[in-house]
């Protein structure tokens, strides 16, 4: 589980007060690249600096997976899309060519040609009769195995397959559809079901083989494409060593395995020892083993996430992407959150939630802050701010959870913000821009913190609920629950007992802006005429609009002014919050509900309240924020570009030194991660 940066950022060069470290990079089409600074890696010890170099060239080595995962052309069009870019008979300029480098920069972004966060398939700014033009001046041939699995007529290239692809707007729409109504697995364009296999059939094929009254299940289909066999039975295709996706698998492991001997901890090896046992075999019961190892070494400076990890992508919320993130330890600021991981307990007894939710103890709930040292898979170049691992929910229940804010990231984005005018814009007067500018960077790292600690890691399931039970809804069910929980808790006293605010005026900073981004802001993100499709979109919607209409339920019985209401000003809308106490009241009273929903496993009810307040837009609304954020001139989307890592090695091969580079651009960058660490063909059946 993890929680997305939502907040927009300015396209001016923003540089760190210490040192002239640049943040901001290149702007293009809805995206702006950053920078982030490894801080601290110097002062690391070589032992933990070689760690990383061989961690990172395994987080690096999954990256074909992704493509493949999110659909099942993707390999194959970035393939011919840097054939053209690179190739010297290829004119670089002129419109059609400036498209093709925006849509081939946007298609690297997101690891295929769906927009990372809303899913919807891109338009292409150049013509297919240009496309056509460059592959026959180039006399482009698709790799073999493509050649021999297309469906084309004899006589002509293998490519025309990918021409509907890349410009039908019918084929492949959405790379996930959430649509109520729909059969979501063949309309989603992911690659975790073979073409063909309908929602039910899927449905099906899980439910029949889920042991009843297993109170440890495994997370079923995690690691696998369900397919068909030669005789039309659906079977899965596992994701391991010897299997589907084993070359890139085999190359991860082998630098895992390099990477062994320089681990912090004894205990740390038997975790990427398991972590390769898993990989080998495929083996769920040997992941859920290697999760519990992983949840209980919370010493070691260095750690990593490398795997299937969030279902996310999956319109079934069954089948998890490949990620990974190889990070460090920041001592100083994990002081903030240890102080909420010991107090687990108190938190979750003191939550709103009906007392047979709750768990009766917390265990094993950790909580840190880190630097992100490299970012690969699912959290590359788009990545969460934060993490809470693992997903599996009696894990959780019997063993705890590890939960992650990555500062690092998180001061990238504040650096690149400064000065954007989506204050001055968006916020309704100069006393809440100041309660912002005050308290909205410790505010924001607070509600990550408790969002990732408290709230992924509170509640529990009744006897017999099947953590699977809700469905396509519950990701967005399960990320309201989160939120929820770090908005009640950031206006309650404990956080000034503990230390973690200076006052009990800090918390309306983060009501407010959560508010205008549940309500207002984050539509830039979506194009006219569009629904929301993306959980953590939903589940902001979810919250602001569900307390925006109990405050005038409330109000209109009382006779009295809404405690949150949006309010014209001229011709511009704006969130207005009359009383922030009463606010925090409905954000207790939704965490309530949501997590009833979440331990009965109440699919209807989840159902009812995403359809009912997350999905749909107000089309007039839509236009006007559109219109007044086209003003700024920015990017609603957010990206990073890797450091570029090198070992300094002796006369006999040994590594004396790990150091970085950032000036890499971020062509040269993917490029290069095209040609060094591309490890499957562009086929995968």
């Amino acid at each position: 589980m993890m929680l997305l940066a939502g907040s927009s950022a300015t396209d001016a060069l923003a540089q760190n007060e210490h040192d002239a470290f640049h943040y901001t990079d290149i702007q293009f089409h809805d995206i702006q690249m950053l920078r982030y600074k490894v801080e601290g890696f110097e002062q690391l010890t070589l032992k933990e600096k070689t760690f990383i170099y061989y961690l990172q060239e395994a987080a690096l080595l999954g990256r074909d997976i992704l493509f493949d995962q999110n659909g099942r052309y993707n390999l194959r069009l970035r393939h011919m899309f840097e054939t053209i870019y690179t190739s010297d008979k290829v004119e670089k300029k002129g419109k059609e060519f400036e498209a093709f480098q925006t849509y081939l920069r946007r298609l690297w972004f997101s690891s295929g040609i769906h927009h990372h966060y809303g899913c919807e398939k891109f338009v292409p700014g150049f013509s297919e009769a240009w496309l056509r033009q460059q592959l026959a001046l180039i006399g482009y041939a698709e790799p073999a195995e493509a050649q021999a699995a297309a469906h084309v007529e004899a006589g002509k290239p293998s490519w025309e397959e990918l021409m509907p692809v890349i410009f039908d707007p019918s084929v492949m729409q959405m790379r996930v559809n959430q649509k109520d109504g729909d059969d979501l697995v063949l309309t989603s364009a992911s690659n975790y079901y073979a073409p063909g296999i309908t929602q039910q059939e899927a449905e099906e094929f899980y439910a029949q083989r889920k042991p009843a009254g297993d109170p440890r299940p495994v997370m079923m289909g995690m690691n696998s494409r369900l397919v068909r066999d030669e005789f039309g039975q659906l079977e899965e295709r596992v994701w391991r060593v010897g299997g589907l996706y084993g070359p890139a698998i085999e190359r991860i492991v082998a630098y895992l395995e390099k990477a062994r001997p320089y681990a912090c901890s004894a205990e740390q090896q038997i975790i990427l020892d398991r972590l390769i046992e898993y990989y080998r075999t495929g083996d769920l019961r040997t992941f859920d083993n290697y999760c519990i190892h992983w949840l209980r070494d919370t010493q070691s400076r260095v750690d990593f996430v490398n795997g299937f990890t969030e279902s996310y992508g999956d319109p079934m919320g069954l089948k998890a992407s490949w990620e990974s993130i190889v990070n460090f330890r920041d001592d100083e600021a994990t002081a903030r959150t240890v102080k909420l991981s010991d107090n687990a307990d108190w938190f979750e007894q003191n939550s709103p939630v009906d007392n047979r939710f709750k768990k009766e103890k917390c265990r094993g709930v950790s909580a840190k802050v880190i630097n992100a040292a490299i970012l690969g898979g699912d959290l590359y170049p788009s990545t969460a701010i934060g993490i809470n691992l693992p997903n599996s929910d009696w894990v959780r229940r019997d063993f705890g959870s590890k939960s992650v804010t990555i500062g690092n990231l998180t001061h990238a984005y504040a650096q690149a913000s400064r000065g954007s005018g989506m204050d001055r814009e968006f916020v309704i007067d100069q006393p809440t821009r100041d309660l912002m500018a005050k308290y909205g960077d410790l505010c924001d790292d607070l509600h990550t913190d408790l969002h990732e600690c408290l709230g992924h890691g509170s509640g529990r399931l009744l006897p017999g609920v099947d953590g699977d039970s809700l469905r396509s809804y519950g990701s967005t069910i399960e990320e309201a629950r989160a939120d929820l929980f770090g908005l009640y808790y950031l206006a309650d006293p404990k956080m000034l007992e503990l230390g973690l605010v200076p006052d009990m005026e800090a918390y309306k900073s983060q009501y407010y802006s959560y508010m205008m981004n549940g309500l207002l802001t984050q539509l830039v993100r979506i194009q006219p005429g569009a629904s929301i499709e993306e959980a953590h979109m939903r589940n902001r919607a979810l919250i602001a609009r569900w307390a925006m209409a109990r405050a005038a339920e409330v109000a209109k019985a009382k006779g009295t002014k809404p405690a949150v209401e949006l309010v014209k000003k001229g011709k511009k809308t704006y969130v207005q919050v009359n009383d922030y106490a009463e606010l925090r009241t409905y954000f207790g009273e939704l965490l309530a509900e949501i997590q009833r929903i979440k331990s009965e496993g109440d699919y209807a009810a989840a159902r009812a309240i995403v359809e009912n307040y997350s999905v749909q837009i107000d089309p007039t609304l839509h236009k006007e924020i559109l219109q007044r954020y086209e003003r700024l001139h920015l990017s609603p989307y957010k990206g990073f570009i890797n450091p570029v890592y090198t070992a300094v090695r002796d006369a006999q091969g040994n590594i004396t030194d790990v150091t970085l580079d950032y000036t890499e651009d971020y062509d040269a960058q993917m490029l290069r991660y095209s040609k060094d660490y591309s490890t499957l063909p562009v086929v995968n059946e």
